[in-house]
């Protein structure tokens, strides 16, 4: 998707006109008759008044005032976007300007936002993937206040979105751990930001204990990619760490998941790797001034014969040993040794994601972020912050060190599940294990998949993290 800043001449390009009910829209209408049309529409309630002009489509959209803040205002011209989208498709339209015609700079970019999120497609596997795209494929902007930097910002996370969105939609028949690895050093040579990858021999002899407990029912090895942008003008000496959850497929290994809608969809349990993915990608492209250090431990967990199984005792990274009781909460194995290996960095903040637990789905459903942590306060209300901005909204979950003693073994110094009750919160408290720095772990379970439609954040993998991370770090650099 190509977004670009409109000439200010829209008279022979197909244009959506944002308004609000009381805007003047007669300088791009065709006389009185046509000016006392769109009065009588928009005085009828009507939001969306479209017309066809032959050789150009003219669509004016009607966004309410209202006391709503401004977050909530970004969001609902996001979903009018959205809801434009299958009457600009039936048009088979391959450009369009959005103008603002009367409504804040702010509703207009969001609206190109949702409009470019709404356009994406995931046709790879498809035979006939050519009849199948959308031709809508340049986006325009038509507003005063938006300037080259607003324009860069909002198509490198657009794309950045799209390409976290590919990786999660992609099958285990394809993205094993080291095509993960390969996918995002690609990513890393496109948007400017360096990618190492540990092999399996390397992982091996830096004894990372959980990463390599749970491939061991695999017979694809794992990796460990470590990514970097380091700008010289970064504000920040020491650097922010995003750590992202990479078990590119998850069967449950020996406590295995029932298949229909559980296992069926877990080609996505590698969504918080792909979130980290994106992020850099809108942090390099962008060029944030700004220092980001990525971790992303990879690998699938599968019953094979030498898998894992419960009643195993691994000993990690940082040398603390773990009693397995589920070999389905593999997500924290992993995480805890590369949370373990950020320590060399001395962080200013570790932000972690990962689709860690359905306990995390069951309480916020699709709708929201479980965070919890033990960074100070203003971390994580800035965090919130961005996540009200892109509404990707964080829930914030009580973090009490009582939580933790439900992850002490009787015959280890970990185990690696709580209980039944307040799994969310326990599994952070097991990762808090292996930090020793500002850390904020955010479990996106219940939005990084989606298995019918989301509006504007489509179906399959949403990209969830991308927008929220990219606003986070612009503001972190300001």
């Amino acid at each position: 998707m190509k977004l670009f800043i409109a000439d200010k001449n829209t008279d022979k390009e197909n244009v959506i006109l944002l308004g609000r009910p009381e805007t003047d829209f007669s300088e791009w209408l065709n006389g009185k008759a046509e000016s006392d049309y769109v009065r009588d529409r928009i005085d009828s309630d009507k939001e969306v008044i479209e017309l066809n002009r032959f050789d150009r489509l003219v669509v004016i959209r009607i966004l309410k005032s209202s006391d709503k803040p401004l977050h909530r205002k970004r969001e609902e011209a996001r979903m009018a976007a959205y809801a434009l989208h299958p009457r600009l498709k039936e048009y088979d339209l391959e450009e369009v300007i959005i103008a603002n015609a009367g409504v804040f700079c702010e509703e207009t970019v969001a609206f190109a936002e949702g409009l470019a999120l709404t356009n994406y497609q995931f046709l790879k596997y498809f035979s006939d993937r050519d009849k199948k795209a959308h031709r809508l494929n340049r986006i325009g902007l038509r507003s005063e206040k938006v300037d080259e930097e607003i324009l860069n910002r909002l198509s490198s996370t657009v794309e950045a979105v799209c390409h976290s969105r590919d990786l999660v939609n992609e099958p285990l028949s394809y993205l094993t751990a080291e095509k993960l690895a390969e996918e995002v050093t690609a990513m890393g040579r496109e948007a400017g930001f360096t990618v190492e990858v540990f092999n399996k021999k390397k992982i091996e002899s830096l004894r990372m204990g959980g990463i390599l407990a749970v491939n061991r029912g695999s017979i694809d090895p794992p990796t460990f990619s470590i990514l970097e942008w380091k700008p010289e003008n970064a504000v920040n000496e020491k650097p922010v760490v995003i750590v992202g959850k990479g078990v590119v497929y998850d069967t449950g290994g020996m406590s295995l998941k029932p298949t229909h809608d559980s296992m069926d969809y877990m080609k996505c349990d590698m969504a918080g790797a792909a979130t980290v993915a994106g992020t850099f990608y809108a942090a390099a492209k962008a060029k944030l001034p700004v220092w980001v250090i990525g971790l992303i431990p990879a690998t699938d967990n599968r019953p094979d014969g030498n898998a894992y199984v419960p009643g195993d005792i691994v000993k990690m990274y940082d040398g603390k040993t773990v009693e397995v009781l589920n070999t389905d909460a593999e997500g924290r194995m992993i995480l805890a040794d590369a949370l373990s290996w950020a320590k060399q960095y001395d962080p200013e903040l570790v932000v972690e994601l990962s689709t860690l637990t359905g306990s995390a789905h069951v309480a916020l459903g699709k709708y929201g972020i479980a965070g919890m942590g033990n960074a100070p306060g203003d971390m994580m209300e800035a965090l919130k912050l961005s996540g009200d901005n892109t509404y990707e909204r964080i829930a914030e979950f009580p973090f009490w060190e009582e939580y933790g003693e439900l992850m002490k073994s009787d015959i280890a110094d970990l185990k690696n599940i709580g209980g039944r009750l307040a799994g969310a919160i326990t599994a952070g408290k097991f990762l808090e294990n292996f930090t020793d720095y500002p850390f904020i772990h955010l479990d996106i379970a219940g939005p990084a998949f989606n298995k019918t439609e989301d509006n504007y954040r489509g179906k399959g993998g949403s990209g969830i993290g991308v927008r929220l991370l990219a606003d986070f770090l612009y503001h972190f650099s300001r």
